[in-house]
């Protein structure tokens, strides 16, 4: 699953949440900061792609 970078703009804290591109495009513009537990005050970082496969290369 994707990983998204977030940072809250209430408690200045920044968060990664672990979602499907599913909860994502429902949660977008709604999410909810961990840290301080009520801010939806948040905005997305940018993060670094990376894959995780079960093969060596």
């Amino acid at each position: 699953m994707p990983h998204y970078q977030f940072f809250c703009r209430t408690c200045k804290k920044s968060f990664t949440a672990v979602m499907s591109l599913e909860e994502y495009e429902k949660a977008r513009g709604k999410a909810k900061c961990p840290k301080c537990g009520k801010s939806t005050n948040v905005e997305q970082q940018v993060a670094a792609f990376y894959a995780v496969t079960s093969k060596k290369s």
